[in-house]
């Protein structure tokens, strides 16, 4: 945090009731076994916990004080609120208007993680940057990014996540961003947002936390876009486009060049000039997430020098398309972190283009793709369609929709009931020439059949 706040300042803003109010502090903690001596504890609410239940922990392990939402008797000072998820964003955006940072926020259905960490490294190489840790990217994981911030800072890259309409908004109006990028707005968390629309809606809630001077980097190839760019106003707006599809484009970006060695190579072309990148990244889909971070960072001031050496050091994120060496030489490309009809095409394409004349089989190893609602089962049919379309070999499934997702696919796909049947299935194809790319939706833990295909240290 930058300095210290205090209850009695949080007490004048929401009117709680307050025991012992001018206590201060300068750090926050909201789960006891991390907590540090001097911390003020908060005391958040989940479906599976409620915080209260360890203000005497808390007290017992050093917090100076604790904020919580129902009353207790305890020997260390104490405010109580009606929502302390309320409090703790209180207590980040206050942290967030101390900080001179330039501030990125992002959002999208798909590439989120992969820009923030390309940014992470970009804007490192021109001054200290702060960056969403791991996933905190919902309506907690927000605030305590924010509260992260020293006063150090140059830049801040701030990832935002939702699940339903107005949780990004609740999040970029702690965050008061410089900048707004919007990724894409895919068919991911339909029960949620209800439709289609209802993410382009929410997503376009990002844009709506810039301040007057705000700059909203937009994805020119979605058919989304016009819609953000209205909802932008007299806001300054910057397009990008990937494969040079819209020539009105401010950042434009050729189309991947897929190499021998099996790396990529690309051309980035910017009002600041060109640059050419190969990197190890598979999937056009990064060479697109590549074009938004260098839109943001060049945005944000930094030169075309630190973009290209920002990038040329993004390596393969675990669960995103991770390709390894597997059992008795085989690939396995492990795409476990998630999964919905986007990824899935983007995950498709990947595996298709590894084939080659030394390629027997690739094998896609699928699991369900969760929150579609009602159209699930016409979005797992066009799964095993596209699959087949791309010329996968084999398509194994498992999951509630297996059958159909087999069913659409044809020949070479055979659906499993357990996830132990599929993985022992798996460790026999294993061999060389074979690839496997394992993808799902977190639910699915489809990271169990990577576990059975990749090799291990004795």
């Amino acid at each position: 945090m930058i300095g210290s706040q205090s209850l009695n300042s949080l007490a004048q803003n929401l009117n709680p009731t307050v025991k012992e109010a001018l206590i201060e502090f300068s750090s926050i903690s909201t789960d006891t076994r991390s907590l540090k001596k001097g911390d003020c504890y908060i005391a958040l609410i989940g479906d599976r916990f409620d915080g209260n239940d360890f203000l005497e922990v808390a007290a017992a392990s050093g917090a100076v004080a604790v904020i919580c939402s129902r009353a207790v008797d305890i020997k260390i000072p104490s405010l109580v609120v009606e929502n302390t998820q309320l409090t703790l964003s209180a207590i980040a955006k206050e942290n967030r208007v101390r900080s001179g940072a330039t501030l990125i926020a992002l959002t999208g259905s798909q590439g989120k993680t992969s820009v923030k960490e390309m940014l992470g490294l970009i804007l490192s190489r021109n001054g200290k940057t702060l960056t969403t840790k791991a996933n905190l990217n919902n309506t907690i994981g927000v605030p305590l990014t924010l509260i992260e911030l020293t006063g150090e800072e140059k830049f801040a890259v701030v990832e935002m996540g939702a699940n339903a309409k107005g949780e990004i908004a609740r999040s970029v109006d702690v965050t008061k961003p410089n900048i707004a990028l919007i990724t894409n707005a895919n068919s991911a968390h339909l029960d949620g947002f209800g439709s289609y629309e209802g993410i382009v809606q929410a997503k376009g809630e990002i844009i709506d936390g810039l301040g007057r001077d705000g700059v909203a980097v937009l994805n020119a190839n979605q058919k989304s876009c016009d819609k953000w760019v209205e909802r932008a106003g007299s806001k300054t707006v910057r397009l990008f486009s990937y494969g040079m599809r819209n020539k009105s484009a401010d950042y434009q970006c050729s189309l991947a060049r897929f190499n021998p060695a099996g790396d990529i190579s690309f051309d980035l072309f910017c009002p600041q000039g060109e640059l050419s990148i190969t990197w190890p990244l598979l999937g056009e889909h990064n060479v697109e997430n590549a074009l938004a971070a260098a839109a943001c960072a060049l945005e944000s001031g930094v030169s075309l020098e630190h973009v290209k050496e920002g990038l040329m050091r993004m390596r393969p994120i675990p669960g995103r398309l991770y390709s390894n060496k597997g059992i008795n030489s085989c690939t396995v490309i492990d795409d476990t972190y998630n999964a919905s009809p986007s990824s899935f095409h983007a995950a498709i394409n990947v595996l298709a283009s590894q084939g080659s004349e030394e390629t027997d089989r690739t094998i896609l190893v699928v699991g369900d793709m969760l929150e579609l609602g009602g159209k699930a089962e016409m979005f797992h049919k066009r799964l095993g369609a596209e699959a087949r379309s791309a010329g996968i070999t084999d398509l194994w499934a498992i999951g509630v929709f297996a059958d159909s997702i087999v069913k659409s696919f044809g020949a070479g796909g055979v659906s499993y009931d357990q996830i132990e049947d599929v993985s022992a299935e798996c460790v026999k194809a294993a061999q060389p020439g074979v690839i496997f790319l394992a993808k799902g939706s977190r639910g699915s833990r489809m990271e169990r059949v990577v576990d059975v295909l990749m090799v291990t240290d004795n």
